[in-house]
Formats: structure tokens, sequence, C-alpha cells
């Protein structure tokens, strides 16, 4: 009974395979469709999963008046407070998509944790004067403000964009 239930579960994950297989070909076809998709993959920290899940998702980026609101929609902007002028920041909510937030937290956090990021002298002073889990939030508003800038410009992610940031 015990090997019939092994063989029995070994078939449905054998089969679940075969399905994540199709649906990868399929997001990969229209990775290849898509001129979106395509620029949005050649940003550091964006792949297959999230250049099809953010165009799908977000429909036109001129439904945003600006980049801060659309990091907004996905939960990503700090929220803010303040007086006599005085603005603070404060956390991330976590009220927008949360897809999309998990995507992006994930290639902020392969931005940080490679060794791209020597290369780039501003991430690594943040990471001098900052916890990781923040500069991985702060690289996430970051990448979702650059995804929005290349979208509404139709232009492709130049490769020193980060440079001097």
């Amino acid at each position: 009974m015990l090997i019939e239930s092994l063989n029995e579960q070994l078939r449905r994950v054998e089969q679940f395979e075969k399905d994540v297989s199709v649906i990868e070909r399929r997001l990969t076809q229209h990775l290849r469709d898509s001129a979106a998709c395509q620029t949005l993959a050649e940003i550091p920290g964006v792949g297959l999963l999230t250049a099809t899940a953010i165009t799908a998702s977000m429909g036109s980026p001129s439904g945003f008046k600006n980049a801060r609101e659309f990091a907004a929609w996905v939960s990503l902007a700090p929220r803010q407070t303040g007086y006599e002028g005085r603005v603070r920041q404060l956390c991330i909510s976590k009220r927008g998509d949360t897809c999309l937030r998990t995507l992006l937290m994930h290639g902020a956090r392969s931005i940080v944790g490679s060794q791209r990021s020597s290369t780039w002298l501003w991430l690594a002073e943040l990471l001098k004067r900052w916890p990781f889990s923040v500069v991985v939030v702060a690289v996430a508003y970051k990448l979702a403000r650059t995804i929005w800038a290349v979208l509404c410009k139709g232009k492709g992610w130049p490769a020193d964009a980060w440079q001097a940031a």
C-alpha cells in the first residue's frame, strides 16, 4: 500500500512538472511576442515572470500619473507623515498587488545579493548604512519606478542608468 501511494504521488508530481513547463513555454512565447516584455526583461532583477506579470496586470503605464503612483499601487512606496514641512517616511503597506510586490522584492534581493552590486557604488553605500532588508525594499521601489519609466517612455533600459543613482 505504501509503494502504491508513493507511486501515485510521483505521478502527480510528474504531471505537475509537465504543466509547469507548458505554462513556462506559453510565457516565453508571450515574452518573445511582446515588445514591452522584452524591454522589461533587459532590466536587472526583472525576469520572465516579472515582465509578463507586470505587463498583464498594469495595463497602460499612462494610467498612472507618475512612477511613485505606480510604486504605491504595488505597495512599495513608503507611507509618509509629517508636520511643519518635515516629511517622515514610514514602512511600506501590504495593500497592493501581492504577486507583483513579491516578484519585485525577489528581483531586488537578487540585485542586492549579486556580484553586480559591487559595481554600483550607491548600492554599496546603502548597504553600509542600512540593514539588508531595508535596502532590498529600497531597490524594489527603485525597480518599480524604473519599470514605469521604461514602459512610459517606450525606450529600452540603458545599461548605465543606475551607475550614478
